[in-house]
């Protein structure tokens, strides 16, 4: 693996289906040079399901509520060290890259990824 590699922050955005506000942001932020970034639901019918592969691999990972982060940290507590994880308090109420989501995107996620 050569330096810029070694330099790329591994990024994971998680919500209950992975199907508006999750791949919004993964949308986002996967033209970020300095990200490598993924989507995942919690749900048993989310479109990419939430593994410990996804979570042992990130560096930090944002979840859109706070029941998300609970979840995760009962589901995958053995795999978080060393992950950070944000709560994002993003409700389920926007359309897959509803302007007004992609906008509440874009004011909190950057100050988290210096």
């Amino acid at each position: 693996m050569d330096q810029e590699s070694l330099a790329l922050k591994q990024v994971l955005f998680l919500c209950s289906q992975n199907k508006l506000r999750s791949p919004t942001a993964e949308r986002i932020f996967s033209n970020w040079s300095e990200l490598i970034v993924a989507s995942a639901g919690f749900n048993h019918d989310a479109e990419v399901k939430i593994n410990a592969d996804y979570v042992a691999g990130s560096d930090l990972i944002f979840v859109m509520e706070k029941r998300h982060e609970e979840q995760l940290k009962r589901r995958f507590s053995s795999h978080l060290a060393g992950v950070e994880v944000i709560c994002l308090n993003i409700p389920d109420q926007y359309d897959y890259m509803d302007p007004e989501l992609v906008k509440i995107l874009l004011e909190k996620v950057p100050g988290y990824l210096k």
